[in-house]
């Protein structure tokens, strides 16, 4: 690339993560909760899937399924998710969001889009037109380079 496209980036980059720490020091739920960073890769990783085996969060964590089943029995303890038997294979335990984690992956997510909404309200329409389009070109290049 050249290097103006490298300054392009890194200046979007270092603005992005500007605005994410902005948004993060006023009222995140994240701050609120007292998940650990395991913690909640797990409940993304649920909220993402639906529900996943053990087996399955410890090759997502890169940990040993034993660390995965003290990372899960606080979340339980929690009311965060739950274990069930696998319909297809009794041997298997799955582990699910309760409504109790959804709920706070909801909050999660709204928090973060009610900031950028706040901010958004303060654009311009000519302002709002192209940020539509860059977000919309965004999200189809994304779209092609994760989903084929």
């Amino acid at each position: 690339m050249n290097d103006e496209r490298e300054d392009l980036i890194r200046r979007i980059t270092e603005s992005q993560r500007g605005l994410g720490r902005l948004f993060a020091q006023h009222q995140s739920p994240l701050f609120s909760s007292n998940l650990t960073m395991r913690q909640l890769k797990v409940v993304m990783i649920l909220a993402a899937s639906g529900s996943a085996s053990g087996q399955d969060l410890a090759g997502d964590l890169g940990v040993s399924l034993g660390t995965v089943t003290g990372i899960v029995d606080r979340l339980v303890a929690q009311g965060l998710v739950s274990r069930h038997e696998d319909p297809h294979d009794r041997r298997v335990r799955r582990v699910e969001l309760t409504a109790k984690g959804a709920a706070l992956v909801e909050e999660i997510n709204n928090a973060g889009i009610e900031h950028f909404r706040s901010v958004m309200r303060h654009l311009d329409t000519e302002t709002l037109r192209a940020l539509d389009h860059v977000t919309r070109t965004i999200r189809a290049v994304a779209d092609k380079l994760y989903n084929g």
